[in-house]
């Protein structure tokens, strides 16, 4: 059995975003030698998740449609309060509303893999969902099998 850890940096542009990361995941599936096993593709971030679905446009458009009507940023989170009060830590920023959406979607995906590939349909793609950009996340990519 072998075990395969890469980390990779996603940077994101905006607030909240959906960025595909399934090329960057097959790439370090490929540099394992791993060919029988699965991928636990990981986001060690509290305000960041990693979900599979459709990479279709006006999908994503409806998704984060769909989170911003769950969790609306203008709400009023005991989280930031709690933020901007630790001011030697806090950047200021009021992100009680990322949290709150990251717990929704998870923060890691296991995909099996078979001859070297996931076991992904062609309508699925790996995202990291952005909930407190833009910032540089790191995403850890761990390969076992064989």
């Amino acid at each position: 059995m072998k075990i395969h850890k890469q980390t990779i940096e996603i940077k994101s542009t905006t607030q909240i975003e959906f960025i595909d990361i399934t090329d960057k995941v097959s790439e370090v599936i490929d540099n394992s030698g791993v060919r029988e096993g699965q991928v636990l593709i990981f986001s060690p971030h509290t305000s960041a998740s990693i979900v599979i679905n459709h990479n279709e446009p006006m999908l994503i458009q409806d998704f984060m449609r769909v989170l911003y009507r769950l969790v609306p940023i203008n709400d009023r989170y005991s989280h930031d309060t709690f933020e901007l009060n630790r001011s030697h830590k806090s950047d200021g920023r009021s992100n009680g509303h990322s949290h709150c959406k990251s717990i929704f979607l998870g923060i890691s995906q296991t995909v099996p893999l078979e001859k070297g590939k996931m076991l992904l349909t062609e309508k699925q793609n790996i995202f990291l969902v952005e909930m407190d950009g833009s910032r540089t996340r790191d995403v850890i990519i761990q390969v076992m099998g064989l």
